[in-house]
């Protein structure tokens, strides 16, 4: 592997993200945060601003909304929301051809003015009605957990970074990958963010954070014991063990549809019992991550002797 791993976080990471997760509708039923954080969520915004997030597509666009964070004064989300304001339409295709050379993307052909409008109104009613309100006990512990990922980056290797990160995402086969950017977020969990711009894949990760009951099982560890209770998903990991197989492999081996065989990679993948390999944004082939089996019982003994 030759690409450098790095690590950041900044509040406006988190507030991204959170909006990311509202939006991304066809993954309301697989978030830690469940369809009761959803129901939540939209009591507090107003009927005009849900229609808007309602009809809002994760478009090219959205990709380079993301894009923009990587400019070091945008902070926070009040930032993000200046900047929209107070840049004109040269200076902000300006930022993105910088930033497209650095990362060896193709510079965006969409209009900057309608770009600009849109999000502007985006960002500054999420932060209102949403963003503002949420627990400062979230960004502290993202805070928290970049601030170990950081140290951890001074003795370990970037394939022990990556595969305890992400929990199993390898990008090994990537041409012209040279850097990966890893940021912890919350609102996602156990699902991950991530982008490839050129050379540059930059992956918000589900963070192990619970902000829950400690006499509670976490959520990440009963994850993985309930993934392992079922007969098919064993099946997957046995099949698994041989060597990699892609997704219409494991269909065939398991005799089974393709949507219900998705299902069970996912929960598989979700819990960390796999790794997932990517070319780029193309998910290739999957493989078990048999060191994350062992955590298991660690894990179960660590809960139950308290």
């Amino acid at each position: 592997m030759s690409y450098d791993i790095t690590f950041r976080f900044k509040p406006v990471y988190e507030f991204m993200n959170s909006l990311h997760t509202f939006i991304c509708r066809k993954s309301h039923k697989k978030i830690e945060l469940s369809l009761s954080w959803v129901k939540q969520t939209q009591s507090m915004l107003t009927t005009e601003y849900s229609s808007l997030l309602h009809e809002w597509q994760m478009d090219d666009e959205w990709k380079y909304a993301y894009l923009l964070l990587e400019r070091e004064d945008i902070y926070t989300a009040e930032d993000y929301i200046t900047f929209l304001e107070n840049t004109s339409d040269k200076d902000l295709l300006d930022q993105f051809i910088s930033l497209c050379k650095d990362w060896n993307f193709e510079i965006p052909e969409f209009e900057m003015n309608r770009f600009r409008e849109r999000y502007k109104e985006l960002f500054y009613e999420w932060n209102e009605q949403y963003f503002k309100q949420l627990s400062p006990e979230v960004c502290k512990a993202l805070q928290a957990e970049y601030a170990v990922r950081l140290a951890e980056k001074e003795y370990k290797s970037a394939d022990s970074l990556l595969d305890e990160t992400t929990r199993g995402l390898v990008f090994g086969r990537t041409e012209g990958l040279i850097r990966i950017v890893l940021i912890p977020q919350y609102h996602f969990q156990p699902l991950h963010i991530f982008w490839h711009y050129g050379n540059t894949i930059v992956c918000h990760y589900a963070a192990p954070i619970y902000l829950g009951d400690d006499a509670v099982i976490p959520p990440h560890d009963l994850r993985v014991i309930r993934s392992l209770g079922e007969k098919n998903r064993l099946k997957i990991l046995k099949y698994l063990h041989q060597g990699p197989r892609s997704f219409i492999e494991i269909v065939r081996h398991l005799e089974l549809s393709k949507g219900i065989t998705h299902d069970h990679i996912s929960k598989l993948r979700s819990s960390g019992l796999l790794y997932a390999h990517f070319d780029g944004e193309n998910l290739i082939e999957y493989s078990i991550r048999s060191h994350a089996l062992r955590q298991v019982e660690r894990s179960l003994l660590h809960y139950i002797e308290g």
